[in-house]
């Protein structure tokens, strides 16, 4: 029986949200004139269809049936907007990207998962953090990062090599691509190491621990975004910890046990930087890659800016966690994307091989540049970031009443031509970044199809005079504007060293399992009718070298 305290809790909790709810019900407005499905539950709207790990049909009903604004219901059968318009994402993304914030939730949940980086801000105090970081992701430190990169990747193949060295054998990539991944990470963007690569080695912490921040999460969703953001304004956060364990949800405890682990890792690896930064030179050259990693950049650089662009130690400390998040499930779950497809469709790995082996031929050791510039490879990167982005929706809230126009005009539930939606304060917007990548009005006939060669070629017009305001390549897979991903070039140049060593060195075939990619924070591969443990097995075999 839940006591006296949580029973309060919840009875405002409820109490809040049926009295926002009833509020937005009454209110009129052109949201309430935009066509959209039934709501199928009063207490979750359209939310159990619309984040159901298999929604990808309810997704692709949305667009095809209502367009690219459609009226969704949310908690309480509030209305939200569900949007893939292009010149209503770049009002919400750019134009007024101050009125469109993430929502309360975002940034609560942020901040008690990952500190005060760049998750958990928003206005000046968010500028301020990414004008410090942008710098560090530039292209001169990007090529610094290569040679770590290189390294990590080698020892992928070498751990790869010894399990297949007697013949074809069954390996679930997810796995291995993980595990790069976070060593990626570890070594390139903290200077520190997480995993030898090798079979067997005993798995650390921060590594279970951030694999399993997403499968902990996603169940709680409702949660997260309903009861959070009034639960934190709630007493101390002493008092917050102790409603929790007040809670006898096993759930909420291993949540708790995964962000201690995560923050105690971080926070000692920051601790550990700041020693080496006061000691010197020699210090700096007994860490990984001699202290040119990501984070050592940013310290260093953060201790010699002036007093007010200058960052506070837990912000600095905020930025490893988010990043480290950030840059290692969807780089992950992208790069094992590709490593699906290429085993589907042979004669595509067949193309990338040649590329690969004929650029080392001329080559040797690919540098940066000669990396990037492989065009099939980028071809079939984008291709499958396109069709398959790791995250499938953006939300935001209206902080304030807005307009957003339409590049193309809705007919209203009333008849009306509608050219722009009135937005009242506190409506949420789901931006579709799954519907505007497959567009077919944007990308053509042949959107819903993976076609690396489409990039080989002029894109349509209809798509660069959309002019879609994602960060990279017409796409919304990393968004855009002052919240894009500040790391999409290193997560970029993470993939393509990982593919130019696994696809020059072994084949990829699929099982005789049946992968299910479901729709949960980051989407993941699992295996129909499986316990829901993420995983990708794939036939993996040496590729045969001729002399």
């Amino acid at each position: 029986m839940l006591s006296l305290v949580a029973q309060g809790v919840l009875l405002y909790v409820v109490s809040w949200l049926l009295w926002r709810s009833l509020r937005c019900l009454r209110s009129k407005t052109d949201v309430n004139n935009v066509p959209g499905p039934k709501s199928t539950s009063f207490i979750k709207g359209n939310l159990g269809q619309l984040f159901d790990i298999n929604g990808w049909d309810f997704h692709d009903h949305l667009a095809t049936q209502f367009g690219k604004v459609v009226r969704i219901f949310g908690l309480f059968e509030s209305q939200q907007l569900y949007i893939f318009d292009p010149k209503a994402i770049h009002h919400i993304i750019v134009k007024d990207q101050h009125i469109f914030e993430e929502t309360e939730s975002f940034f609560a949940s942020n901040k008690l998962a990952f500190g005060d980086g760049l998750f958990a801000t928003h206005g000046e105090r968010h500028r301020k953090q990414r004008k410090m970081m942008n710098p560090v992701f530039s292209n001169a430190h990007m090529r610094h990062m290569l040679p770590m990169f290189n390294d990590v990747a080698q020892k992928l193949v070498q751990v790869i090599k010894l399990k297949v060295a007697s013949g074809a054998r069954e390996i679930d990539m997810l796995h291995w691509m993980s595990r790069a991944a976070l060593e990626m990470i570890g070594q390139s963007g903290l200077g520190y190491s997480f995993d030898p690569l090798v079979e067997g080695a005993e798995q650390h912490p921060y590594s279970k621990s951030i694999r399993e921040f997403v499968p902990v999460t996603y169940p709680m969703t409702f949660e997260r975004e309903y009861l959070l953001p009034i639960l934190i304004k709630i007493g101390s956060p002493r008092f917050q910890r102790f409603v929790v364990d007040m809670m006898a949800w096993k759930d909420y405890r291993r949540l708790r046990e995964i962000i201690n682990h995560m923050d105690q890792t971080v926070t000692h690896i920051f601790e550990e930087k700041k020693r080496a930064l006061a000691e010197g030179d020699e210090a700096l050259k007994k860490q990984i890659g001699q202290a040119n990693d990501i984070m050592s950049i940013l310290m260093k650089a953060n201790m010699a800016a002036a007093e007010d662009d200058r960052l506070p130690d837990e912000e600095v400390l905020g930025q490893m966690s988010t990043f480290a998040f950030a840059g290692t499930d969807t780089t992950s779950n992208a790069l094992s994307r590709i490593l699906h497809l290429l085993s589907i469709y042979p004669d595509v790995q067949d193309r990338l091989r040649d590329e690969i082996t004929e650029a080392h031929k001329g080559h040797g050791e690919l540098t940066y540049d000669e990396l990037v510039s492989l065009p099939f490879m980028d071809a079939v990167c984008r291709e499958t970031l396109r069709l398959y982005p790791p995250v499938h929706t953006a939300v935001r809230e209206a902080r304030q009443d807005a307009v957003l126009p339409l590049s193309v005009p809705i007919k209203g539930r009333d008849g009306r031509e509608m050219h722009s939606i009135m937005v009242p304060k506190n409506t949420q917007v789901l931006i579709s970044i799954l519907n505007v990548n497959r567009d077919p009005t944007l990308w053509g006939p042949d959107a819903s199809e993976w076609k690396p060669e489409r990039w080989l070629s002029p894109l349509p017009k209809a798509l660069h005079d959309a002019r879609i305001p994602g960060v990279y390549s017409h796409l919304m897979t990393f968004i855009g504007g002052g919240r894009a991903c500040i790391g999409f070039k290193f997560s970029q140049l993470e993939m393509k060293v990982v593919l130019s060593v696994l696809v020059s060195q072994f084949r990829l075939s699929p099982s005789n399992k049946e992968i299910v990619w479901e729709m949960t924070g980051i989407v993941t591969p699992t295996l129909k009718g499986s316990s829901r443990q993420p995983q990708l097995p794939l036939t993996v075999e040496l590729v045969e070298t001729t002399a």
